[in-house]
């Protein structure tokens, strides 16, 4: 199964076709941390993390992981083996903080991009995550939480998401 992003309003899955937001600044093969930009290409998708405290476990074939208050995601190009990898969070490390007091991240799926062996610089933190107004993001890909809730049950463990 995979996930076509075909522009910066559109995401579709099979016949389904949802708006969605991307990043600020369009998308690119050239990514670089910081530049607002969402990746072109075709990525594997990772584990759904969620907020158990705000919202029940959604019906999914993806492994469903509870948002504790100390999970981040780290972003510190100083910090290059804990690079675009989940982490505890850290003062001193820079970091997405994924428990949030919005609720962007109330559910958010990390997109395998430079993932394997992140390399330093060229982004991270790429996640689908939720929206209220379609503004668009730093990077990620956005969608409604209906929407959302929708594509959940459409993914499969080895679901990739090809971003033009």
């Amino acid at each position: 199964m995979t996930i076509f992003v075909k522009n910066k309003h559109t995401l579709q899955v099979d016949e389904f076709k949802f708006k969605c937001c991307i990043g600020k600044n369009g998308s690119t093969r050239n990514k670089k941390e910081g530049d607002k930009k969402t990746p072109k290409g075709t990525f594997k998708i990772e584990n759904l993390y969620f907020r158990k405290d705000r919202k029940e476990k959604p019906s999914t074939l993806l492994k469903c992981i509870e948002i504790k208050e100390d999970m981040g995601w780290c972003d510190d190009v100083r910090y290059p083996k804990k690079y675009n990898r989940l982490s505890k969070i850290e003062e001193r490390i820079g970091h997405e903080k994924l428990r949030r007091k919005d609720h962007k991240y109330d559910f958010l799926i990390p997109i395998k991009y430079n993932f394997n062996k992140p390399i330093v610089g060229q982004g991270s933190c790429i996640f689908i995550h939720l929206t209220n107004n379609y503004k668009p993001t730093d990077g990620c890909i956005a969608l409604k939480e209906k929407d959302f809730l929708i594509l959940l049950k459409l993914l499969e463990k080895n679901s990739k998401i090809k971003i033009f």
